[in-house]
């Protein structure tokens, strides 16, 4: 009798496991959201939503490939920090170890100069790599496995047209059994689709251009939707908000208390284009590199369908306050106490300048504190990372950096100035401690 109790309870976990990764596995695709009327490209009567813009139709095939390049923003990984541009070693910091991006200029010895069209086509595609080894994906390879064989090789083409470098990476260092990679086999059976991009029949042109731009290319959910217990996308809360790399990747939906439902998508092309939009804050972090390195080299009649792909996306209910809009006031009146009294000393000293005390710089209107997402994060998360590493975000209009203040200040201090910052500018204070910004540091 025990043996037939344990034999059915073995069976009903396994059935529960298995439940459970077919429930994850069965998620809905990246642009399911708008229904169930995807055709194949051949198949689809409007203009292809793949390739360039129209006005670089007559080309060079290496100038097709630089702006497909930065669309897919290669550049982000593929560079490390005061390193040669796609020469790699950009480490990424995971829960279960360390990955490298590799070399992708065209050096023999450590780049892709000996990939083959088929072996380029294969590692976007499949994540496998020139030795048949499976690639992490921390290439976003299940995006870019919709790019149409054509925009892969126009990459490869631009790719190799660049000067070799000659620059060995470091070799992962992952935890076991993640450094096995050829458990990547089952991965990319469940989540990967293996599929080139297609079109929703009774979308517009113009919409299956943005949603091309935004999933095959840009890759937005990367960073902005939620991970489920393996890891993969979770589009059923698609473009949610999630943390990746130390670094709060907010709500793009169009909800209007977390996401971006109030925008306006002259705003959102604004602020995409350039780093910053009137009333919204400026970007930071991954979304700096972003705009810097990829969305401000669209055209306006990329911009204009990728904001018009992301305002489609169903809202998502999340749980950060509505953003503050309205200027603090333009002088202190009596000076608060205890930590904030700190926070108020540091912000007076090192940060008035630019940010003004309202919070609304005359200066440099990318410096505006009101509206910012980050500053209307009761986490600080964002806030914090800013004042100990500084941004900088290198629009289409121009470049606006802000020093980091790590070296400069304890980190008592700065947990101080980044909850006087968000109970003085946002709609509700961040709460760190000395402990948060040294955990911080840490992980940088």
């Amino acid at each position: 009798m025990k043996k037939l109790a344990l034999l059915l309870a073995v069976l009903i976990g396994g059935l529960a496991v298995a439940g459970g990764v077919m429930w994850q596995a069965s998620g809905p695709g990246a642009t399911s959201f708008a229904g169930n009327d995807q055709v194949t490209l051949a198949a689809y009567k409007g203009a292809s939503p793949t390739g360039v813009p129209a006005s670089l139709n007559d080309a060079s095939l290496i100038l097709r490939g630089e702006y497909l390049t930065r669309a897919a923003d290669c550049a982000a990984c593929h560079t490390a920090p005061g390193g040669a541009a796609f020469a790699g070693g950009r480490a990424f910091v995971l829960p279960f170890g360390t990955v490298y991006s590799p070399n992708i200029t065209p050096d023999k010895d450590t780049g892709i100069g000996d990939w083959t069209n088929a072996q380029f086509l294969r590692a976007l595609h499949r994540g496998i790599d020139d030795e048949g080894a499976r690639i992490y994906p921390v290439m976003p390879y299940t995006n870019y496995t919709l790019m149409s064989d054509a925009d892969v090789l126009a990459i490869r083409a631009y790719l190799f047209s660049l000067k070799p470098v000659h620059a060995a990476v470091p070799d992962d260092a992952l935890k076991f059994p993640y450094n096995q990679r050829w458990l990547m086999i089952g991965w990319s059976a469940l989540f990967n689709p293996d599929h080139r991009f297609m079109p929703h029949a009774n979308q517009s042109p113009q919409w299956n251009r943005g949603a091309y731009l935004a999933e095959a290319l840009g890759h937005c959910g990367e960073c902005h939707t939620p991970r489920n217990i393996f890891q993969a996308l979770d589009n059923r809360r698609k473009f949610a908000g999630a943390v990746q790399v130390g670094w709060h990747a907010y709500n793009i939906t169009g909800d209007h208390v977390s996401g971006i439902g109030g925008w306006s998508r002259a705003a959102l092309a604004t602020y995409l284009a350039n780093g910053h939009a009137t009333d919204h804050g400026p970007a930071s972090g991954p979304m700096a590199e972003a705009v810097g390195n990829s969305l401000r080299y669209l055209t306006a009649d990329d911009m204009a369908a990728l904001t018009d792909y992301i305002s489609t996306v169903p809202p998502q209910a999340g749980t950060l306050p509505p953003v503050k809009a309205t200027a603090a006031p333009e002088t202190y009146s009596e000076g608060d106490t205890g930590a904030l009294a700190l926070g108020q000393k540091i912000y007076e000293g090192a940060c008035v300048s630019c940010h003004a005390y309202s919070g609304r710089s005359q200066l440099v209107p990318a410096m505006t504190l009101t509206g910012d997402r980050a500053v209307n994060d009761p986490s600080g998360l964002n806030v914090a990372r800013v004042v100990l590493e500084g941004s900088r975000v290198d629009g289409a209009g121009g470049q606006a950096a802000m020093p980091g203040f790590g070296a400069a200040y304890s980190n008592a201090e700065i947990a101080a100035v980044v909850n006087y910052v968000t109970t003085r500018f946002g709609a509700a204070p961040a709460t760190l401690q000395a402990v948060d910004i040294g955990r911080l540091r840490e992980a940088k």
